[in-house]
């Protein structure tokens, strides 16, 4: 499957920083609790959603992490990484745009299963294992001169003006990988 998020690598990246400086960031109050919830995203979407859920894959393949993905990752320039991205619907509407980075090293043991989910929602895995654990969440503003919105918003006819992201460092397995989890202009407000 063909990347998406290639074709865009050449623009820059919104800045990420620590959602512990969620309030100074002027995220709009109905996205703070999607930002802040620290379960599943998919269960919480899932509930939402009164069940109405599905997965879309949109593409996967090996692929090269962005720089602050490769930052966050500990992974050396030219390391490849499997890359996923989807989707998560609330019937026909995507709420949410995913994408997530596995490096080609965490693909082993039981975290070797990742690379086979297909529509099977990532966090219905992680969050199924009592072992995996959230080694940090960052929160961005994505806009139009950043390669994530464009991933994210390619189905729209018009963007927005701008969206909100988190990204979450997990271990699973004992190895790292990095959620992306964009949050699309459909997603209902959402009450703490």
């Amino acid at each position: 499957m063909q990347l998406m998020i290639r074709t865009k690598l050449a623009l820059p990246e919104p800045r990420w920083m620590d959602i512990a400086r969620l309030h100074r960031l002027g995220v709009p109050p109905a996205h703070i609790a999607w930002l802040r919830d620290p379960g599943s995203l998919t269960r919480a979407v899932v509930s939402a959603c009164a069940g109405d859920f599905s997965v879309s894959v949109q593409s996967q393949g090996w692929g090269r992490a962005l720089p602050s993905e490769r930052a966050v990752l500990g992974l050396a320039p030219g390391r490849l990484s499997l890359v996923r991205e989807v989707e998560l619907h609330c019937g026909q509407t995507p709420w949410v745009f995913a994408r997530t980075l596995i490096p080609a090293t965490s693909l082993r043991g039981a975290a070797r299963r990742l690379a086979r989910l297909r529509e099977r929602p990532l966090g219905a895995v992680l969050f199924a294992d009592p072992h995996t654990r959230r080694l940090g969440v960052q929160v961005a503003r994505l806009t139009a001169r950043h390669a994530l919105y464009h991933a994210a918003c390619a189905h729209l006819a018009q963007g927005p003006e701008a969206i909100w992201g988190r990204r979450t460092l997990f271990s699973y397995a004992g190895k790292p990988l990095l959620v992306n989890e964009i949050f699309l202009p459909e997603i209902p407000a959402r009450r703490p």
